[in-house]
């Protein structure tokens, strides 16, 4: 969409919410579009994509008809916006409720829902000021989605149009096309589910998104209705957990101590022979074969799966499809820009959207310094500045100069005298609503949430707020995001409130080895129920995060902490910090991949014309990037330095050669 049609499709707005007997399309022809072309066809399919942006957009485009005429006659149909319909209540929230409300905006650590949830929050905070609020000391819980496979059935879904995928089925253990209409998506053991109906078996079914073996594609021209009071936490409530199975996997002597902690007893005669020289035979229980495959992959040659021979060929299926990646031909690309990645660049939607919030906020906000509304939108003085100017020279069509948006910010101030009825947010999206509540659910498993029954109450009004929309939130549902290990968790919170130091023992599966050291713990946050504390780690004199799985001692020493500031980089909280001496590789991803490059924060990408990317990331530790190449199968290569990407191609010939002898 062009900078002109932004401009288009703000005039039409006013235009349409500023009549009270609506507008012909003519009139809208001439006095908005200025069109006067004789084309009568493209113009009446500009129109109706237009119409089509502002009910995305949240405001409900009225079709009225002179008596006795239809709606097909152009010439006795007009148009209009209710000035009430279309905007979100006003909601009003205590400091407690304010607070989970917080918390749960935060909860999506990127993706869709992540700026649907800021998306939601700044419409809250435009109809007044938000309540000075103290979020649980060091505390960020987040939500991470299931890569780009999520966000395209999520897009798929709230438009209601059916996907295909191809699926590696768990009862065949074959690969299978796929045409799915999408109800929900939900986590249960710890794993990301599709509901939906399944057209070629003509029924519903679930679908784990790990097991997706290709891209998701959007059959955009199709559209289905889905059920009637759909609720995906209750469906999948219903799926079984998987039995408990046992793995026998031979380990090199001395290596991969994480595993060999999850190791139980097992009778030896359940594989004939012994293993051989320099390995050691390990029992490892598991339930989902392609979870345990994704790690046993990553270790390469250090692990070999004896039993049984389903374990073996999904991990030797991973470890070809990685090899085979890292020999294919190195594609043309080039980097567009500096801007990492997690810096999306913004659309026109975007910049509407945008400025339909910023009008209620600065009515609202009169006179706020023009560089603290930039930082309030997460957006540079230059990008708001824009917005400004096109809402300067937008109002009512053909108008006088009363007419027009009036906004004044040349003494660095902002203030706005002129609204055109813009003065009250939007209401809620589909994505905006499932965003926020979705999180205020997930919340409920939070050790020593605050506000009590803020929780309850906020929940509430935002469910009113959002009317039909906030029906649609039951076709989404968060992890569980209660630590496993309770204790940890509570020991290293009160050592961020009280300002304590920690000694931990801590194991680290990178280098293979344990540890002990004195930290400064500064944050506790989570990836779904997996949580991890940022500390300054005084054993490297450096920022470092643990997880807490992984600690297996961790006390007072009794010094207090050294003061280091607020945790750098908000939410979220980076896994990985930056060091001067890191090595910067080159990745190339696939589309199913291209999350990655969020997740390790890449500083520089180019896209691909098959909808994947190449990335430059920054890795303080080189040495496992044969592991990362082969956890993800396929998906992720290294390009370069040329001995980063050689030592991969060894490690995954190794690991083959590994099960084929």
């Amino acid at each position: 969409m062009s900078l002109s049609r932004t401009e288009r499709l703000l005039n039409l707005l006013i235009a349409l919410l500023n009549t009270r007997y609506g507008l012909h399309r003519s009139e809208l022809r001439e006095k908005v579009y200025h069109d006067t072309s004789a084309n009568d066809v493209a113009f009446g399919r500009m129109f109706e994509r237009d119409k089509n942006d502002l009910r995305a957009m949240g405001f409900e485009v009225e079709t009225l008809t002179d008596l006795g005429w239809s709606e097909d006659d152009p010439a006795t149909t007009r148009y209009r916006i209710g000035k009430e319909s279309n905007r979100l209540p006003d909601v009003q929230l205590g400091p407690e409720e304010w607070t989970v409300l917080l918390l749960a905006s935060q909860l999506w650590e990127r993706a869709a829902l992540g700026t649907a949830a800021q998306s939601a929050l700044r419409k809250l905070q435009a109809s007044g000021r938000m309540a000075e609020v103290e979020l649980p000391a060091g505390v960020q819980p987040r939500i991470k989605p299931a890569g780009q496979a999520f966000d395209d059935i999520l897009a798929a879904m709230h438009a209601r149009h059916p996907v295909t995928f191809t699926y590696l089925a768990g009862t065949t253990g074959k690969e299978e096309e796929r045409a799915v209409e999408p109800w929900g998506l939900g986590s249960r053991f710890g794993q990301w589910y599709l509901m939906g109906y399944d057209r070629a078996r003509k029924a519903p079914r679930h679908f784990r998104l790990s097991r997706f073996t290709s891209a998701v594609t959007t059959l955009a021209r199709e559209q289905y209705s889905p059920p009637v009071d759909f609720n995906i936490r209750a469906e999948l409530d219903r799926l079984p957990e998987l039995p408990l199975r046992t793995a026998v996997v031979d380990v090199r002597e001395g290596h991969l101590l994480a595993l060999r902690r999850r190791a139980v007893q097992g009778a030896p005669e359940q594989v004939p022979g012994h293993p051989a020289e320099g390995y050691d035979r390990l029992f490892v229980e598991y339930r989902d074969p392609e979870v345990l495959a994704e790690e046993l992959a990553s270790y390469g040659p250090d692990a070999l799966v004896q039993e049984p021979a389903g374990l073996a060929a999904a991990v030797r299926r991973r470890l070809q499809a990685a090899s085979s990646f890292s020999d294919a031909p190195v594609p043309a690309y080039a980097f567009a820009d500096t801007r990492s990645r997690t810096a999306r660049k913004g659309t026109s939607e975007d910049q509407l959207k945008r400025m339909l919030q910023l009008v209620p906020f600065l009515v609202h906000n009169q006179g706020l310094h023009i560089q603290d509304v930039a930082e309030h939108f997460d957006i540079s003085r230059e990008e708001l500045e824009a917005d400004l100017r096109i809402l300067i020279c937008s109002g009512l069509p053909e108008g006088y100069p009363d007419d027009l948006l009036d906004i004044q910010w040349e003494n660095d101030h902002v203030f706005i005298t002129q609204d055109l009825d813009l003065k009250k947010p939007v209401r809620f999206t589909v994505a905006e609503a499932c965003a926020l509540l979705t999180g205020l659910e997930t919340l409920n498993g939070l050790p020593d949430l605050p506000g009590g029954g803020a929780l309850e109450s906020v929940t509430l009004k935002l469910l009113a707020a959002a009317g039909e929309e906030g029906l649609q939130a039951a076709s989404i549902a968060g992890p569980q995001v209660a630590p496993a290990d309770s204790r940890t968790h509570a020991t290293v919170r009160r050592a961020i409130e009280s300002g304590s130091q920690l000694h931990l023992t801590y194991l680290s599966p990178q280098r293979d080895a344990v540890t002990e050291r004195d930290v400064d713990p500064l944050r506790l946050y989570s990836l779904d129920n997996t949580w991890y504390f940022e500390a300054w780690c005084h054993l490297v004199d450096g920022l470092r995060n643990f997880r807490l799985d992984r600690t297996q001692d961790v006390q007072p020493n009794g010094a207090p902490a050294a003061p280091h500031g607020p945790p750098e980089g908000g939410v979220p909280a980076k896994l990985f910090t930056a060091n001067d001496d890191d090595t910067t590789v080159t990745v190339q991803l696939t589309r199913q991949g291209r999350g990655l490059a969020e997740d390790y924060y890449a500083e520089r990408t180019a896209e691909l014309p098959d909808g994947g990317l190449v990335a430059e990331i920054r890795f303080g530790n080189t040495a496992w990037l044969p592991m990362f190449v082969a956890q993800h199968g396929g998906s992720a290569r290294i390009l370069a330095p040329a001995d980063l990407a050689s030592a991969a191609r060894d490690w995954l010939a190794a690991s083959l050669a590994s099960y084929d002898r």
